[in-house]
């Protein structure tokens, strides 16, 4: 039996534990459940908001659907940082993905993640942000790798894996021309420690993206059919569509 769960056991109810209550809300976020990670987390609640803004964002970056409700709940957040650097990521999404780009969107993203560095909390994510950008707004790969080389030492100074699981396998796709062996090395410890830590959309983006380098064969069939499972359950809108010509 299992002795420490919280619903069977004398620990409080979520609902009566905010603090078990973020916990849990950050594991279905990864999980690819944002709709149940939202529900426990109180609507109008000040010490939640930037949680649900970040889920909201978040769900809304793999689902491509309705932007209003992120939009709102960024909107609406009294930490100025924060605010920032999750409008950064939506005004990324509207020119990555072509949904609508507004005249500001890339002064937003620069400011947004200048000013996000700045803070210890989201240093190693807003600088690996900020490759992104340079990798996919500017053209400039140079810039791109010594942002992700920072993030890097970043993450795995802070012992943050998830954040090493992005930085690494865009390290891997930036060798993977150049140096097969390592980038593809790259992109298994993506793949793995994502899979460690839960992940499922993120698992299964990372299966695509190592299948894109593999030969044909089982392994790559596997990896393909593991990922289109994943897209599909989870209506994951631009994994989904990349898959369908995979």
């Amino acid at each position: 039996m299992i002795t420490n769960d919280p619903y069977t056991s004398g620990t409080a109810h979520p609902a009566a534990d905010p603090a078990l209550a973020a916990r849990l809300a950050g594991r279905l976020q990864l999980a690819g459940d944002w709709d149940g990670a939202l529900s426990l987390l109180p609507g109008q609640d000040r010490d939640t908001a930037g949680q649900r803004a970040g889920i909201l964002v978040d769900r809304y970056w793999w689902r491509l659907d309705d932007p209003a409700p992120a939009e709102q709940a960024v909107a609406g957040l009294e930490d100025q940082v924060r605010r920032g650097y999750l409008a950064a990521q939506l005004a990324y999404m509207r020119l990555l993905f072509r949904l609508g780009p507004r005249p500001g969107d890339e002064q937003a993203i620069g400011d947004g993640l200048r000013e996000a560095v700045r803070h210890d909390r989201l240093r190693g994510w807003a600088t690996f942000w900020q490759g992104v950008v340079a990798d996919n707004v500017h053209g400039d790969p140079g810039t791109a790798a010594r942002r992700y080389g920072e993030a890097l030492a970043l993450c795995r100074a802070g012992q943050d894996l998830l954040l090493e699981s992005y930085v690494v396998r865009h390290q891997g796709g930036h060798l993977i021309d150049g140096d097969p062996l390592a980038g593809e090395m790259l992109l298994r410890r993506s793949l793995y420690l994502r899979a460690a830590l839960g992940a499922r959309p993120l698992t299964a983006a990372a299966q695509a993206t190592l299948a894109g380098v593999l030969e044909p064969g089982a392994v790559r069939d596997t990896l393909l059919q593991a990922a289109r499972a994943t897209a599909a359950e989870l209506s994951l809108t631009w994994l989904n569509e990349q898959l369908t010509s995979a």
